[in-house]
C-alpha cells in the first residue's frame, strides 16, 4: 500500500481546524455528519464547541454521537440531549443522537472478531462524515483517536456493549470488565472496518492534540492532561493518522509523555492501529507534511 499523507499543524486555532481540512483537498458532499465526543459531565478535557464551530460551519455539518453503555450523563438519549445543552453544542449545531430512534446493522463479513456492527439507526441519513477526535488516552483502550470515534464512538449502546465483550449478544455492563483485552481491540478495528465501508471515500480524519490526559472524554473525573500540546493532523486515513499521533508523542521532549505512553502500551492500544491496517482500511506508513 502507498503512504498515506497525513498533514500537520503546531498551530492550535479554531482556524487551522478549518486550514487542515482543506489542505486534504477534498470536499465531503450532500448531508455531512460530524462526529465528535460531547464530553461527560464532569469532564475537564473536551474540545469545546466554539472551538469547532468554523469547521462544522464550513462543512455544514450537524453534529453526531450515540448513548453511551455505562451509567452517567448520557446513557439515555434525553440525558444526553441535556448534556449537549449544557455543554452548548446545542446552543451552536444542529445535533443528532443517533441511536436515539434505534440502530442499524452494518455488516463486516471479513472480521477477525465480529462480523457485524450495531451502530447508531440515523446513520443511514447522511451522505459523509468528518471524524473530529480528540487524541488523548483512554481507561480501557489505551489512547483515543481516529479508530474509537469510528467504533465505539459511532455504535449504538447496544453496539459498544457488544465491541467491548468481542460479539457477547446482549452483553451486560459488568461483561466490558471481564472481556479479553486483545481481542476487544481487535474487534473495534472490525467496528470501525465497517464505517469505513460504508462511507467509502466520503470520510476524512482530524485528530487534535491537546489537553491530552490518560484518561478519556468519557470519565467525568478525568486525570488532567500530562503533557504539552502538540497540534493538528489531517488525513484521509484513520490508521496512518492515529499512528502518527503516537509517534508524535513518541518523539515529544516532554517528560510528561511517559505517563500517557505507559498508558497506551499497558492497554495494548497500538494493536488497534494494527488489527485496522490488518484489514485494509489504511496504513501505518505515512508522509507527515507540515502546514505553515
Amino acid at each position: 500500500m502507498q503512504k498515506a499523507k497525513v498533514y500537520f499543524t503546531s498551530e492550535l486555532t479554531k482556524e487551522s481546524v478549518v486550514k487542515m481540512y482543506q489542505a486534504l483537498e477534498k470536499e465531503l458532499k450532500g448531508k455531512v455528519a460530524v462526529k465528535v465526543h460531547s464530553g461527560e459531565r464532569g469532564n475537564q478535557n473536551y474540545l469545546r464547541p466554539e472551538f469547532l464551530k468554523p469547521i462544522v460551519d464550513y462543512v455544514n455539518g450537524t453534529i453526531v454521537e450515540c448513548n453511551t453503555a455505562y451509567d452517567g450523563a448520557r446513557d439515555t438519549t434525553e440525558k444526553h440531549l441535556e448534556l449537549m445543552k449544557e455543554h452548548e453544542w446545542s446552543k451552536y449545531f444542529t445535533v443528532d443522537i443517533m441511536d436515539s430512534e434505534g440502530e442499524m446493522v452494518l455488516e463486516i463479513p471479513n472480521g477477525k472478531v465480529i462480523h457485524k456492527n450495531y451502530v447508531g439507526k440515523n446513520l443511514a441519513n447522511y451522505d459523509s462524515m468528518l471524524v473530529v477526535s480528540h487524541f488523548k488516552g483512554h481507561p480501557m483502550g489505551g489512547y483515543g483517536g481516529a479508530l474509537k470515534q469510528l467504533s465505539i464512538g459511532i455504535s449504538s449502546s447496544k453496539g459498544k456493549r457488544y465491541i467491548h465483550c468481542h460479539g457477547k449478544e446482549n452483553a451486560s455492563y459488568e461483561d466490558m470488565f471481564h472481556a479479553d483485552q486483545d481481542k476487544f481491540l481487535e474487534s473495534m478495528a472490525d467496528a470501525a472496518s465497517s464505517v469505513v465501508n460504508h462511507f467509502k471515500d466520503n470520510i476524512l480524519y482530524i485528530n487534535i492534540m491537546c489537553n491530552m490526559s490518560v484518561d478519556c472524554d468519557c470519565c467525568n473525573v478525568a486525570e488532567d492532561p500530562c503533557m504539552k500540546d502538540i497540534g493538528i493532523l489531517a488525513s484521509t486515513d484513520p490508521v496512518a493518522i492515529d499512528k502518527a499521533c503516537i509517534d508524535l508523542v513518541k518523539s515529544s521532549t516532554d517528560p510528561g509523555k511517559d505517563h500517557l505512553l505507559e498508558r497506551i502500551a499497558s492497554r495494548h492500544g497500538e494493536h488497534t492501529i494494527e488489527a485496522s491496517e490488518n484489514l485494509g482500511i489504511g496504513t501505518s506508513e505515512y508522509e507527515l507534511i507540515e502546514v505553515d
